[in-house]
């Protein structure tokens, strides 16, 4: 492929993977079923990326989906929610208390809504299983589309770090979605979502970045994948239940997360380059 080809197929097939995207999360509503996830948007991604990569001449392991080091990077990715996430969890419950709203942790599985959970499920065995299979698949959806097919193609034209900051542009505009949604359903006002909206992008942004300098340090998408899925996972089914409410304070939990889990990232990625 031509270098100043690359930018415009990146877009157009972020583009029509956009085009589904919206038509699922506004009109198919699959979160709004037992599924509890906009899956078909994931299973269209899995489809786009066998048509690329061999419209491209690529195999999965060009793009990180490689054998090596799977389990490691299984446990370093788990490792990095776990830490991160127990210290989010902590303040977010600590705050709570300070302010006398007696918080509790609660497991049950719901759908991820920026102004809080519009789906929940009780959580039997089936309904755990499909949470872990769905956000298993979205992991590896996302994470093959943005941080193996868009930085691989990236690369081709631009230094990694370019590259790295164009798929996390992307991928924080990929989540703008979220704030759609609460427009569509009218659970949020014109200038919160244009608020929302802004710290969305840059939340997803943040992630992008993380994940992209695990794939530079390691080749392998693996990292970030158990990561992606943990995040998930746990968004999904931990919930603080307060006397005020469910998750009121899920926003500021997760942006604790994700920096402390990008500040993680560059430390272990300076120490790695020395």
């Amino acid at each position: 492929m031509k270098n100043k080809k690359i930018m415009k197929t990146i877009l157009l097939l972020f583009f029509i993977c956009s085009a589904v995207e919206y038509i699922e999360f506004l009109f198919i509503r699959t979160d709004m079923t037992f599924i509890a996830d906009n899956i078909i948007t994931k299973i269209f991604i899995v489809f786009i990326l066998f048509i690329s990569l061999k419209s491209f001449q690529l195999k999965f392991s060009d793009i990180g989906f490689k054998f090596k080091g799977i389990l490691k990077g299984i446990i370093y990715g788990i490792s990095l929610g776990i830490i991160t996430f127990t210290i989010s969890y902590f303040i977010e419950i600590l705050i709570l208390t300070v302010n006398g709203h007696s918080p509790s942790i609660k497991f049950f599985i719901t759908n991820f809504a920026l102004t809080g959970a519009s789906n929940s499920l009780n959580a039997s065995l089936t309904a755990v299983m499909i949470c872990i299979v769905v956000n298993i698949l979205n992991a590896a959806a996302e994470e093959g589309l943005f941080r193996g097919l868009f930085l691989n193609l990236g690369q081709k034209k631009y230094s990694c770090k370019t590259a790295n900051y164009i798929q996390a542009l992307l991928f924080g505009i990929w989540h703008f979605v979220m704030v759609a949604v609460s427009l569509y359903d009218k659970t949020m006002n014109l200038q919160t979502a244009v608020v929302m909206g802004i710290g969305y992008i840059v939340l997803a942004g943040i992630l992008g970045i993380e994940w992209g300098l695990c794939v530079s340090m390691t080749g392998t998408l693996w990292i970030n994948m158990s990561e992606h899925f943990f995040n998930n996972f746990i968004s999904n089914t931990i919930h603080v239940v307060s006397s005020t409410g469910i998750d009121e304070l899920q926003i500021i939990r997760i942006v604790m997360s994700n920096i402390l889990s990008l500040i993680i990232v560059i430390a272990v990625s300076k120490i790695v380059k020395k």
